[in-house]
């Protein structure tokens, strides 16, 4: 018997995106949690990827992460555009000046220095989006999405996405991407432009 079909992913605009970004504030937290949001949208990462990263696995000379083990035991090096970087880079000066963060804590930590679950990612986002007024469903995957629709508007060959996404194959690729409603990637083309973290 056939599985059933998934519901369609929610993709966000950039303009919703913008406002969960607003919403994280100038807190220690705050920033963290917009650098964070940016590596979900703008690297494309997955949630238990993006909390197993650790400092030397950043590369902001080259503008670089190294993912060591993604899905499926696949390593890969993902590329970080001008606005992720930013992000990324106020979140680590924030985090070398906490006193409880040591040498062992994950890139991405509570202030105590201890590791953050999936499980609280998924709740931060789903309490920023109601304080920024975001109808639609967000969680790291509705961003990673987002993230591939928007190569797909900028016209990246699948398997180029494929590859950044850390897929097994295009062929999985093509059927991620089956499951956005047209009119959602109608809407993203249309607010579509420059960001810039805020």
């Amino acid at each position: 018997m056939p599985r059933p079909r998934k519901k369609p992913i929610e993709i966000l605009t950039p303009d919703e995106v913008g406002k969960l970004l607003r919403s994280c504030g100038a807190c220690p937290t705050g920033i963290r949690d917009k650098a964070l949001i940016g590596l979900f949208w703008r690297a494309g990462l997955r949630v238990g990827e993006t909390l197993s990263l650790v400092p030397r696995d950043v590369d902001l000379t080259r503008g670089a992460i190294e993912i060591v083990r993604g899905k499926g035991g696949r390593h890969r090096v993902v590329g970080l555009d001008t606005g992720a970087q930013a992000l990324l880079e106020a979140w680590l000066g924030v985090r070398k000046l906490l006193p409880a963060v040591g040498r062992s804590s994950p890139l991405f930590c509570t202030l105590r220095g201890t590791s953050i679950s999936p499980v609280q990612v998924r709740a931060m986002l789903k309490r920023r989006a109601v304080r920024a007024g975001v109808e639609r469903r967000v969680h790291p995957h509705s961003l990673r999405h987002t993230f591939a629709c928007e190569l797909v508007q900028e016209g990246t060959p699948v398997p180029t996405i494929s590859a950044v996404l850390g897929h097994s194959s295009s062929a999985v690729t093509a059927l991620y991407l089956d499951h956005v409603q047209p009119q959602q990637v109608l809407d993203l083309a249309k607010g579509r432009g420059g960001w810039l973290p805020q």
